[in-house]
């Protein structure tokens, strides 16, 4: 791409690909010949790694306002290798300070003993709660310490479990970045983490989703797992809190059905996570159903259709546990460097996808990575 003649048609250029990229329409962005170096410029599209890029290549910005450095730069057309080694340069330096504690930061994320968001979930903290606590602090103790006594009881389980999946998905995100044929995109950048074989994607580390598994359920012709765990507790006159909430009503009878000595209870659980183990692994067999899932059920503030690499982890023992394995170093190092071991040569319009968001078709292209911890 460096050496080419600019033509006079660049800047048209350019705002069609931002167009492409504000309408998530990533099917026409990718296969636009400059789609791929538009997604590489929008990585570091913040002025500071604009203007530092400017000066390694030599280009006169002098006169160039901020906001428009990212399509002044665009239309020069730097060399992409020149782009790609800048790109590397700086995601070394980011990562330095996360290499100098990061067994610290492990040890850290391993003191939290309840992943509980305390009915609040994405949408209802303030960002400043998000920025003050969850991005900055490290320490999980002055963590606690500084939420102790300014924050109202009810968020602290949000701030915990924010804090905890921040910094999990960022040591998760270095893990992806250190493979082979792997580019990192510079951080706080929406919709691009990497690019994989010149290929961009943006890193989603979630959980198998309760709400899938009881729509699979009920593709089995069976009833919700919580309705399944009443009805077998009033079978065995087994007692529990009927105006607690229903997430602690299913705690609370699956740990004491699981705990009773009778045989029909060894039967009841033995079977309830066969049924779970069987949704499972048929999804990871038939991953597309539940790519699309994740798709469809997006928040509208969270809104994008970005190609992603999903990442599942399950606790096939205890399901409801699955959050520990985002702290797992060794489970995830393994099952990363085993799926990019794997794949050295991908065929990426097999990972394309349609779903469907408010009434309008998306296309995008989408991978999962399930990462799961078979019984005991």
């Amino acid at each position: 791409m460096g050496g080419k003649a600019i033509t006079t048609n660049i800047k048209e250029e350019f705002r069609r690909l931002k167009r492409y990229y504000d309408e998530d329409d990533f099917e026409k962005l990718l296969k636009h010949k400059l789609g791929v170096y538009f997604l590489k410029m929008r990585s570091i599209s913040r002025a500071p790694l604009l203007r530092r890029l400017a000066n390694k290549v030599k280009i006169d910005i002098t006169n160039i306002p901020g906001r428009d450095l990212f399509e002044y730069l665009f239309c020069k057309q730097i060399s992409e290798d020149v782009l790609d080694e800048f790109l590397i340069e700086v995601y070394n330096e980011e990562r330095q300070n996360l290499i100098q504690d990061g067994d610290q930061l492990y040890s850290q994320l391993y003191k939290v003993k309840v992943f509980d968001w305390g009915g609040f979930y994405q949408n209802a903290v303030e960002q400043t709660i998000v920025n003050n606590y969850v991005k900055k602090i490290r320490d999980y103790n002055v963590l606690v310490e500084r939420i102790e006594n300014d924050i109202n009881p009810r968020i602290r389980g949000y701030i915990i479990c924010s804090w905890y999946n921040h910094w999990t998905s960022i040591l998760i995100e270095d893990m992806i970045k250190r493979q082979p044929y792997v580019l990192p995109a510079s951080g706080l950048v929406k919709k691009i983490d990497f690019f994989w074989f010149n290929f961009p994607f943006d890193l989603k580390v979630t959980y198998f989703p309760d709400e899938f598994l009881q729509i699979k359920r009920k593709e089995l012709g069976l009833k919700k797992e919580l309705t399944d765990l009443k009805r077998f507790a009033r079978r065995l006159n087994i007692n529990y809190d009927r105006n607690a909430k229903d997430r602690e009503v299913f705690e609370e009878l699956l740990t004491r059905i699981s705990e009773h000595p009778s045989r029909e209870a060894k039967e009841f659980i033995k079977n309830f996570h066969s049924i779970r183990r069987g949704i499972i692994e048929e999804t990871m067999d038939n991953p597309i159903s539940l790519i699309r899932w994740f798709y469809e059920n997006q928040g509208i503030r969270r809104f994008d259709a970005a190609n992603r690499f999903f990442i599942v982890l399950v606790d096939l023992n205890n399901l409801e546990e699955s959050w520990k394995l985002k702290r797992n170093k060794e489970l995830l190092k393994n099952h990363i460097e085993g799926f990019f071991r794997k794949n050295k040569n991908p065929d990426f319009e097999n990972m394309k996808i349609t779903f469907n968001w408010q009434d309008r078709e998306y296309s995008t292209y989408a991978v999962v990575l399930f990462i799961v911890k078979e019984e005991d």
